[in-house]
């Protein structure tokens, strides 16, 4: 583990995100940011924390009025950060950026979601092929963008895989192309996991006990569980729940980001990469993780349990 406080060490910018627009955030003493690399948990974290802060199984308005992804190129900065001083609840923000590339306050906590990259990978895929492609376009036709474009999605999955695994968006970084590296990002964090106020979940483990997870996070984040409420809670943050109101749980669910909002929750399973990605491909991740976060790290981050 890293002695000390995390430090901004990287600029990240891309056709889909901008780390310096964090410079623009003025943190409360209550927020919560949710990271993760992508395709990680992200949405259901966010649902996780309506749930808790609103102590309700659905949000009041659409999560794109609550939970903004603050890196992201979508709409001006200054649309985002007013959307967030007009909050009056708590906030819960939402980044993918490694802990390299964004500002670390001591007085604000973090949940970090952790996720196999193969897992990541697959949900990634379908995400890609989702997407509408004029909101593609809008992103890379931008005035004044910065960084690599985001590319359309192609048709052969194990050419892409390859190409993530062997290829970076970002000149310290080997691998991720055309988003970023999954195994940095966690790296990052992993590092400072010693951190009182950095949380680190896994999505095997949400899957395995929604209600254990659920009590954990709502314990570090300091709301008290109200029995008579909590089996509504934890419904509502189901699998089933979130897809049946994708319209409102989804990112850019209000926005036509997506063919389908509904196809955003796709199957919320781990594995689809049986009989998807080639044996020597999956043994090429698993040795790139090995090499890349130790042993231990690459262990939980394909497995989940609890941390020492």
């Amino acid at each position: 583990m890293t002695k000390g406080l995390p430090e901004r060490s990287r600029v990240y910018q891309s056709a889909l995100m901008d780390s310096t627009r964090w410079d623009h955030f003025k943190p409360r003493a209550d927020d919560i940011v949710i990271t993760t690399s992508y395709k990680a948990g992200t949405t259901w974290m966010q649902g996780i924390c309506a749930a808790l802060v609103f102590q309700a199984p659905k949000p009041p308005v659409p999560q794109d009025q609550l939970t903004p992804w603050l890196d992201a190129n979508f709409a001006p900065i200054e649309v985002v950060i007013d959307q967030l001083e007009a909050l009056t609840n708590r906030r819960y923000i939402k980044t993918h950026l490694p802990l390299d590339g964004i500002r670390f306050f001591e007085t604000i906590k973090y949940i970090y979601v952790g996720r196999d990259g193969k897992d990541v990978w697959m949900s990634m895929w379908n995400h890609w092929h989702n997407m509408n492609p004029e909101r593609t376009d809008a992103l890379n036709a931008a005035p004044g963008r910065k960084g690599p474009p985001l590319l359309h999605p192609p048709q052969d999955i194990q050419a892409a895989f390859d190409e993530w695994l062997t290829r970076g968006s970002f000149p310290w970084e080997n691998n991720g192309y055309p988003f970023w590296s999954h195994p940095h990002h966690a790296r990052t964090w992993w590092e400072f996991r010693h951190l009182p106020n950095i949380l680190f979940v896994h999505f095997d483990d949400l899957l395995r006990d929604t209600d254990y997870q659920m009590r954990r996070i709502s314990g570090y984040l300091d709301i008290p569980v109200d029995e008579a409420r909590w089996p509504t809670l934890v419904a509502g943050v189901s699998f089933g729940a979130m897809k049946a109101n994708a319209a409102n749980m989804a990112p850019g669910g209000t926005h036509d980001t997506w063919k389908d909002s509904g196809n955003f929750f796709h199957k919320g399973t781990n594995r689809r990469w049986q009989g998807v990605l080639r044996d020597d491909q999956i043994a090429a991740y698993d040795a790139l993780t090995v090499r890349e976060l130790g042993a231990e790290h690459a262990h939980w981050l394909a497995q989940g349990g609890p941390l020492e």
